[in-house]
């Protein structure tokens, strides 16, 4: 089984914030397109080994399509780790130009909504169901109410966690990792080469026993050959990978790193993405400080 995984963030939706996507996806933007691109992406990753994959309910149609993949391959799901998220909707009217594309709402109500949504989606429970993008100012950690719905979900066997982005991601998982009665058991964070600040955090969660999955791996498209740092470009080079397989190498060479996402969009993308292996140097100089990247990331257009 391959440590990589298949993110559908990309492929759920017409828009999202990955440089060159607007290369790779055209103008086959429509529901059947975005369908179709999604089941090829899944076969093809099946086929090369990889068995974790994540969707979220405001990744567009993502956990329906993966829904109709599963309907169609019926042997596979067992072998399957699948995860999803809640807290987030998409309201972004299936439109490239939509003046908003998701909203947050982390409130107890909401995942009452949101986990019937998706078991219709996927055909039947993920393995893990994660608090999308948990930040410093969500009530997701300290609502009573919500905690014991997690726990009753947790009680019931999935696999319940947070998701994390912003940059104090590392003070939200420690913040998780210490709650009393704690029905958390995975983290999904960002870690790349730009932007390492969760590291520690998440060494202390797999030290935990908690399953730690890593998004992002290639900064929305800044780690390829459209927008790699010239130090990471020609360690890559010399290292006899594209930026990108670098890139998820390093990551790979975490030793908290559980599982890492590939948000590819393309199976050349994918095969790519899968490609990667621990590099022989990991570039120091192109680290970020947080707040900086994660600003530089809040300008991405969607595309």
């Amino acid at each position: 089984m391959h440590r990589l995984g298949l993110g559908l963030a990309a492929v759920g939706r017409p828009a999202y914030i990955t440089l060159g996507r607007s290369e790779d996806l055209a103008a086959a933007r429509s529901v059947e397109d975005l369908e179709a691109r999604s089941h090829r992406l899944l076969d093809r990753a099946f086929e090369l080994g990889v068995r974790h994959v994540d969707a979220a309910r405001s990744y567009g149609l993502a956990e329906r399509f993966l829904g109709s993949w599963l309907a169609a391959h019926p042997g596979r799901r067992a072998q399957l780790t699948v995860g999803s998220k809640w807290g987030y909707e998409y309201v972004g009217g299936w439109s490239l130009d939509a003046p908003l594309h998701e909203r947050k709402d982390h409130r107890p109500q909401v995942l009452d909504r949101q986990w019937p949504q998706t078991l219709e989606a996927l055909g039947g429970p993920p393995d893990t169901y994660l608090v999308h993008s948990v930040t410093p100012d969500s009530p997701a950690l300290a609502d009573a109410v919500l905690l014991d719905r997690l726990r009753a979900l947790a009680g019931a066997g999935v696999r319940v966690g947070i998701s994390t982005s912003g940059p104090a991601q590392g003070d939200v998982v420690e913040r998780a990792l210490a709650l009393p009665g704690n029905p958390f058991s995975v983290v999904q964070s960002t870690w790349n080469l730009l932007e390492r600040s969760v590291g520690p955090a998440l060494a202390r969660a797999h030290d935990a026993g908690w399953l730690v999955v890593v998004k992002e791996g290639v900064a929305n498209g800044r780690l390829t050959a459209r927008g790699a740092p010239a130090e990471v470009a020609r360690l890559a080079a010399l290292d006899g990978q594209t930026p990108d397989a670098f890139a998820l190498g390093a990551v790979l060479a975490q030793p908290f790193a559980d599982v890492v996402l590939s948000g590819a969009v393309t199976t050349a993308q994918l095969e790519q993405n899968l490609a990667a292996r621990p590099p022989a140097v990991v570039p120091a100089g192109v680290v970020e400080e947080p707040a900086a990247y994660w600003r530089t990331r809040s300008t991405l257009p969607w595309a």
